[in-house]
């Protein structure tokens, strides 16, 4: 055998060889999730990343966050020029409506799970006549008060549940003097408005019934339903402590932590750094109805959602994940590694962090609602919801009577808002 045939010959064995040692399964895909949320890093890499992977065997999911305050803009820059991940974290209302709109995210309706979810659930992330929901809900936030139960305790009050009681707690809290009643500040105005006004308004304006009333044009801003819960904002200034107009948001946060402030009017965002802090047992009480025997209604506030980059090599994949994100084990899981972020699942859940778990307990007894501004009415200028972060503390404050603050915000409403153009 000359050399040229054995030269052939061994070349024929090692592309046989390398035939049989090809790979019988083709590679892993990999999803990349978009997202601001880079305090939640740890939380995906470790809990919920891991639980999809177990039961999606060739997925693998990378969750990769970007700053905060840069998001808005890089996500845009990412989506238009085509770089963009998989799964595309939606903030809720206009941003990712546009995102939408562009054709940069695809339609969830017809996705397993969705049924899980209310229309007050699904309505931050819906064109406006509600047709179309273009992201998986994901989490909300709620409001009420989380208050110090040792400082309850010692002072022998009972937990408010009608305004009249919730005032006459405060004002024995005031003169007993130990604690601040309120551990809330008007310097940084939209505390005034997200832990105040809209915390309390649901129970005057009828959550939903009165918000949706408010964008068919149907209710005004000057109605006594909008106004009068700025009259009962005003009377919260003589239990904010003294300096309360130079007080921030961070202040407030101290005051209450330390132990210097007996009740603080809360988003649930607050519980776990509060649960880092805090030397005390908290407890949380819904915002108090205006008299017994009231509906009650809670803002229940739509915070993030999950969506379909359009352009994603991977379709089928992207939906199983948000298909997964719509299921109840995303729910409990999500829940409880966040505690705070309430999953907008109707799926049953048990929460392990108590004041948690006895936040989403009002779901079951007041109805949820959003807050009022921030779907429709806040796109134009004046800006609705900045203009009631002003008002919101100039009431507290006493520069402007809750009516004058009423007809404030409609005139700048009606100055570009038309209800009967939608």
């Amino acid at each position: 055998m000359n050399t040229t045939m054995k030269r052939m010959m061994l070349a024929t064995a090692v592309a046989a060889l390398s035939a049989g040692a090809a790979p019988a399964f083709a590679e892993d895909v990999t999803l990349t999730v978009e997202s601001w949320r880079n305090d939640d890093l740890s939380i995906w890499q470790e809990k919920l990343i891991p639980a999809f992977e177990a039961k999606n065997p060739g997925i693998k999911v990378v969750f990769s966050p970007l700053a905060p305050t840069e998001y808005n803009a890089a996500i845009n820059a990412k989506l238009d020029a085509g770089s963009a991940g998989d799964l595309i974290t939606c903030r809720p209302f206009d941003l990712s409506l546009a995102m939408y709109q562009k054709g940069q995210l695809t339609a969830v309706d017809a996705l397993a799970g969705m049924e899980n979810f209310s229309p007050v659930a699904k309505s931050a992330w819906q064109t406006d006549d509600g047709k179309t929901t273009f992201c998986v809900p994901m989490a909300s936030v709620i409001h009420g008060f989380i208050y110090n139960k040792e400082a309850f305790e010692k002072l022998g009050i009972a937990v408010p549940t009608t305004e009249d009681e919730f005032f006459a707690a405060l004002e024995k809290i005031k003169a007993d003097g130990t604690y601040v009643p309120l551990a809330m500040g008007s310097k940084d105005q939209w505390e005034a408005s997200t832990m105040g006004y809209q915390n309390i308004g649901p129970n005057y304006w009828k959550g939903e019934e009165g918000r949706l009333a408010l964008i068919a044009g149907k209710q005004k801003l000057t109605d006594p339903e909008w106004v009068e819960p700025f009259a009962t904002l005003a009377k919260w200034a003589p239990y904010m402590g003294d300096g309360f107009e130079a007080q921030t948001y961070p202040d407030s946060q101290n005051l209450f932590t330390l132990g210097r402030a007996a009740i603080y009017p809360a988003g649930s965002w607050e519980i776990a750094p509060f649960r880092a802090q805090a030397t005390f047992e908290m407890g949380a009480f819904p915002p108090p109805v205006r008299k017994a025997g009231d509906e009650c209604f809670i803002s229940d506030h739509t915070d993030i959602g999950l969506g379909a980059n359009a352009k994603s090599k991977h379709p089928e994949e992207t939906k199983k994940f948000l298909e997964w994100v719509a299921s109840p084990e995303f729910a409990d899981l999500y829940s409880n590694a966040l505690p705070g972020f309430f999953s907008l699942s109707s799926a049953p859940i048990t929460l392990q962090d108590p004041v948690a778990q006895e936040f989403m307990s009002w779901r079951a007894k007041c109805k949820s609602t959003i807050r009022s501004n921030n779907q429709i009415l806040s796109r134009g200028t004046p800006n609705l919801d900045t203009d009631t972060w002003i008002s919101s503390a100039n009431v507290i404050n006493g520069t402007e009577t809750p009516q004058q603050a009423g007809e404030r915000l409609q005139k700048g409403l009606d100055s570009w808002y038309k209800p009967a153009a939608q």
